[in-house]
């Protein structure tokens, strides 16, 4: 049985079982709308990610902002 990290003790079955209620509760047309809005949110959350990672190193290390600001 394989277990994934974030989920604990769920299971590939558990998973199915998951996957086949939401699908009945949401039907057919929903479920990929909602999909595409989900991977929609996890894109834009790393570009954010990423953007605050440019930012931070365009930044420098604390010791290169006070020698160029003693300049």
């Amino acid at each position: 049985m394989m277990n994934l990290l974030f989920l604990g003790g769920i299971g590939i079955q558990e998973i199915l079982v998951i996957l086949l209620i939401v699908l009945l509760f949401y039907g057919g047309k929903k479920v990929p709308e909602m999909m595409r809005g989900l991977g929609q949110g996890v894109k834009a959350f790393k570009d954010g990610m990423n953007e605050t990672t440019k930012v931070v190193e365009s930044s420098g290390t604390p010791e290169e902002t006070d020698s160029a600001e003693k300049k």
